[in-house]
């Protein structure tokens, strides 16, 4: 009571925010209705208008502020009133409507791989094509239904925008400001002897470097769009985290605790690039300099020569230091610019150290393609937005078979039943079938006492749906989903029985359509991969392990020289996947014997440092025994995450059957006068060794708890 209490007086947490959310629906699906229905007498746009802001604001989760929801909403309306229009033409036929149910449905789900608030908003539009798919089969009403669909989407945007605003949240945007000024104030104390971070700098500078995690941020300030600005929105976040990384391990000169001038000189342009980058992302200041003169430095202290194992991993940290804060200034500069930004985010040609133009791919290409890059990655069996959307599409398909048999009356919430307890696999669905028939069966005898006392009287209706419509969205999503079911139950009844005569026998008939509605929710979801993401996540993450020694071996076999083709796409599009499977696992009800042990993002991080270390820059000729080394160092690695590969998914191992051994790592220190690019390359190699120490422990971990859980 004390933290709900606290939630009101602050405006923060679920309740507070769901109460200002009820606000708004109830004020646009209310004027909306009532102006329609009473003040205009047009029925029919009255039910548009309710249904529209009911669709858009109560079934729907889209994420973000009132001004966000707002935004997203109005760029849905051309979508909105297209569904309205398909689903009253395809009404007329049963197999036409069916037919249309399974395609469209399909389509609107599969929406969901473009990111979180195409998401939120997918069952909201959902309900907008299944609205006009019942009776009455009225194609001559088309006009009505899009003016009342139109004006409920309207006032619901005017309602988001301008009433009682949420409060501010910090974005990623500042979220990645932040983390490029603390990496700026890391390397100014880096400049200093001895030249390294103290405790507490370093538990600062990770703890920012945490605060970007996705995981760590709401849905709607994570840049999870297909777009150029999302998508170098996210490298920014992902180069931050590199950048403060790099900065806590960099390690101390040798023998004593001064640096060299040409060492301080870099450490000095990284703090002058981070800071601008600071400013660019917080204040849209353009910085001060550009990143010319860091990467001259980067390119001339890769060619210099070093003697010695310290000196020469030292210099293959600066390197690397200098490229995590060119990548952030480029990134940052296209988040913040768009397309004009990817000019000084390549330079020319992105020099010889700072790796190929490609980099910053996404910058040249036009949003359509980017849009088709993405739903393209995602069509397929193997990924879980197709799997969601199948089994949607699948299941509206089947009630509206069995509604337009005619067996079934108002067969409208058989289909609302199966869009809105329809889970990501079969367990959750079950689980959720349970509460949403007991909320529905006490809905339904309360709504039919009401009906069975007031009759006719229109104007009972008229008073008491107001009040409901907002305890109903206030308290249905923090109370959960009998909640939800049951205030539902009792707003729909209220609603229709101001737009024609009912008897209390409605609330019968809406318990027997969210019976059925249910029923074919289960069965479709016991037929359609069932297990959600726990399977597809095994499958997804030892494709990506796969990808990713495949890669690891190909970037040592090209060890100082150039590779005639990157070929780091297979790991891109296998972490893409990786990463959508794993964040539907993390808000799946898990079995018992899931193996919660096993370190899932670990992978995750695997696939991001072979994609930052994978590309190697030429530099002065190795000799045959660094050759020798690398290429030995790499071939264990890549067998490492194979090995791991095979523990993550065992029954559907691809790849080598033997991955070879799991003896101790064949690192060995290379001569006196080793070239700067050895060093760079051993690095990276010793920071994927301690990824494949850390995949190794959760794969114990996990089979631990596995088998605990068969026992």
């Amino acid at each position: 009571m004390r933290a709900a209490l606290m939630e009101l007086r602050t405006g923060t947490g679920p309740l507070p925010a769901a109460a200002r959310r009820a606000v708004r629906v109830t004020l646009a699906a209310g004027i909306g209705f009532y102006g329609f229905l009473y003040g205009l007498d047009r029925p029919v746009e009255a039910t548009y208008a309710l249904f529209a802001a009911v669709a858009l604001a109560g079934l729907s989760r889209i994420p973000g502020s009132g001004h966000q929801r707002a935004l997203v909403v109005a760029r849905v309306l051309p979508a909105a009133c297209a569904l309205v229009v398909l689903g009253t033409w395809l009404s007329v036929r049963t197999w036409a409507a069916v037919a249309g149910m399974l395609v469209i449905g399909f389509c609107v789900a599969f929406s969901s791989a473009a990111g979180p608030r195409p998401a939120g908003a997918a069952p909201g539009l959902q309900l907008l094509y299944i609205l006009p798919s019942f009776p009455p089969y009225a194609p001559d009403t088309l006009g009505q239904r899009l003016a009342g669909t139109v004006a409920g989407v309207l006032l619901l945007i005017l309602a988001e925008a301008t009433v009682l605003p949420d409060p501010v949240v910090p974005g990623y945007r500042a979220l990645a400001a932040a983390a490029a000024d603390e990496a700026a104030r890391c390397a100014a104390v880096l400049e200093r002897p001895p030249h390294t971070l103290p405790a507490a700098e370093s538990a600062r500078a990770a703890e920012r470097a945490q605060a970007l995690r996705p995981s760590r941020v709401g849905e709607a300030q994570r840049p999870a769009g297909p777009g150029v600005r999302e998508r170098a929105l996210a490298h920014t976040g992902l180069a931050a985290r590199t950048l403060l990384a790099r900065l806590q391990s960099l390690p101390p000169p040798e023998p004593g605790p001064r640096a060299g001038p040409d060492e301080l000189v870099l450490v000095r342009a990284v703090r002058e690039s981070a800071s601008g980058t600071a400013g660019l992302l917080g204040a849209g200041s353009p910085p001060a300099t550009d990143s010319t003169r860091l990467r001259d430095l980067q390119v001339s202290l890769a060619r210099t020569p070093v003697t010695g194992p310290g000196p020469g991993f030292r210099n293959a940290a600066l390197v690397e230091l200098a490229d995590a804060a060119l990548v952030l200034r480029g990134a940052a500069g296209i988040a913040e610019r768009g397309r004009a930004g990817a000019a000084d985010a390549a330079g020319p040609e992105a020099g010889p150290v700072s790796g190929p133009a490609d980099r910053f791919w996404y910058a040249a290409e036009g949003p359509v393609r980017l849009w088709w890059y993405r739903l393209a990655a995602n069509t397929g069996p193997r990924s879980v937005h197709f799997q969601n959307a199948v089994r949607i599409g699948m299941a509206l398909a089947v009630a509206r078979a069995v509604a337009g048999l005619d067996s079934l009356p108002h067969g409208f919430w058989a289909m609302l039943a199966v869009l809105s307890l329809t889970r990501t696999n079969a367990e959750q669905t079950r689980a959720t079938v349970r509460p949403a028939l007991i909320g529905t069966l006490l809905g339904a005898v309360a709504a039919g006492g009401v009906l069975a006392l007031a009759g006719e009287a229109r104007t009972v209706y008229a008073i008491v749906l107001p009040p409901l419509m907002l305890f109903a969205f206030c308290v249905g999503p923090v109370r959960g989903v009998g909640w939800a079911q049951a205030m539902f139950t009792l707003v729909v009844a209220m609603a229709f029985a101001q737009l024609a005569p009912v008897t209390w026998q409605l609330a019968e008939v809406r318990f027997l359509d969210v019976l059925v509605g249910s029923v074919i929710g289960m069965v479709c979801g016991l037929l359609a991969w069932p297990r959600g993401a726990h399977d597809e996540l095994g499958r997804a993450v030892a494709g990506l392990l796969h990808a990713a020694a495949d890669d690891v071996q190909a970037a040592t076999a090209a060890f100082g020289r150039a590779r005639a083709v990157e070929p780091d796409q297979r790991v891109r599009h296998a972490l893409a996947m990786a990463e959508s499977a794993y964040a539907q696992y993390q808000t799946e009800r898990q079995h018992p014997a899931a193996a919660p042990g096993e370190d899932w993002q670990a992978a995750m991080m695997t696939g991001h440092h072979v994609l930052w270390g994978g590309r190697r820059p030429p530099g002065a000729p190795p000799g045959p025994r660094e050759e020798a080394v690398v290429r030995e160092y790499g071939a264990w690695v890549a067998a490492g995450l194979r090995r791991a590969a095979a523990a993550a998914d065992p029954v559907h191992a691809t790849g080598p059957t033997d991955p070879g051994p799991a003896g101790p790592a064949p690192r060995r220190p290379g001569p006196e006068d080793a070239p700067p690019v050895f060093y760079t390359a051993m690095a990276w190699l010793d920071a994927l060794t301690a990824d494949v120490a850390l995949l190794d422990r959760g794969a114990v971990a996990g089979s631990g708890a596995g088998a605990s859980g068969r026992a």
